[in-house]
């Protein structure tokens, strides 16, 4: 619907342009009898000039209507349309040159055509007929340039709007990639507990069945409140704790009581909270996980991710999580987001990410 609106806008504007050409087309000779100082108007020399154009008109409505569609549709076919321009020119205008000098043209029009040309009155088309078929020449060929443009124009469009709808295919891909990740990490965390706490592993059912709504329904919109991101994060921390009963230092510091227009792409920093648990926590006696996400008013949310790592430090590869977010944040932000990672230490891991917030409505780099 959307399209049809803009190549309907296109249209209008593109007839417009050939209306306002032809209407200034048509009033010259008038103004031409101003310029050589005539008292009055003689519309009889306007007439006859008006005669001489309205060819040119007509033959622009065939080619505007006809021939240009057949260069710009079926490109193959350029010999095809330069052969039947010049045929059509050159047959119209040397019939009409037959025309003209004919006794028919007077006795048709009425007016004594031959001596308005001969003096100059309608000098606008005193050419010979050669002479029109290359302004005929002209004429197609800006026929031909002001349609190429608003073709452009509307490729343009249309290349940009199919690579949206990519983009957005390419972000659900990568966002729903995350869920059975997730929902896989923390079942697993809940088996773990029914053995230990029978209880309390129903009671993290139920915080992972308010969790699933989060990631089924809040998550499948392009944007969420920073807050609703938060209390999931906390929720999903708070299920951690209990899982690990060694001595763990978790930091979880976030902004309270934030605008709900504050937004950013749902299920971003969850796979670094993730990551964190994974790879933080060994046999150190002293790990811990520090998160702390701040937003500066301006929007621009950052968010730090530090976590201890067991020593010796053990080598793995980036998962599946860290490598769609990274790519979710180059579709949504482009340039516009910064992460940075700092593994130098040996006893530690940090992640640094900064993005801008986006609107409920809006995303995909606007």
């Amino acid at each position: 619907m959307k399209r049809k609106s803009t190549i309907r806008k296109q249209k209008i504007g593109e007839n417009l342009i050939y209306s306002a050409v032809w209407a200034v087309v048509y009033l010259i000779p008038i103004m031409n009898a101003k310029l050589m100082s005539e008292l009055h108007v003689n519309f009889n020399n306007v007439l006859t000039a008006w005669i001489k154009i309205t060819p040119f008109f007509l033959l622009f409505l065939i080619h505007n209507q006809l021939l240009v569609r057949l260069l710009i549709n079926k490109k193959r076919h350029v010999i095809t349309y330069l052969a039947t321009s010049v045929v059509l020119l050159g047959v119209s205008f040397a019939l009409i040159d037959l025309y003209e000098r004919s006794n028919l043209a007077a006795a048709i029009s009425g007016l004594d055509t031959a001596g308005f040309i001969k003096s100059r009155h309608a000098s606008l088309t005193d050419l010979e007929w050669y002479w029109n078929i290359l302004l005929g020449m002209f004429m197609f060929g800006m026929n031909i340039g002001i349609k190429m443009l608003y073709k452009s124009m509307q490729d343009d469009e249309d290349m940009e709007r199919l690579k949206r709808q990519t983009i957005q295919a390419e972000l659900y891909y990568l966002k729903y990639q995350i869920n059975p990740h997730f929902f896989m990490n923390t079942l697993n965390n809940i088996h773990a507990l029914i053995d230990i706490d029978a209880d309390m592993a129903k009671q993290c059912l139920i915080e992972l069945s308010a969790m699933m709504r989060y990631v089924v329904y809040d998550s499948g919109t392009e944007g969420i409140s920073l807050n609703k991101d938060m209390t999931f994060i906390a929720n999903y921390i708070s299920l951690m704790r209990i899982r690990y009963v060694q001595e763990l230092d978790i930091r979880f510091d976030y902004p309270k009581n934030l605008s709900n227009k504050v937004a950013i792409p749902p299920l971003i920093f969850i796979v670094f909270v993730e990551n964190a648990f994974k790879h933080g926590i060994g046999c150190n006696h002293h790990a811990y996980i520090h998160i702390d996400i701040t937003y500066d008013g301006e929007g621009s949310v950052t968010a730090r991710f530090e976590n201890s790592v067991p020593t010796p430090r053990p080598h793995h590869k980036n998962g599946i999580g860290l490598e769609n977010v990274r790519r979710r944040l180059e579709l949504i932000y482009g340039d516009r987001y910064r992460m940075q990672i700092d593994d130098s230490a040996a006893d530690k891991y940090c992640v640094t990410i900064t993005i801008p917030t986006i609107n409920h409505d809006k995303m995909l780099g606007d």
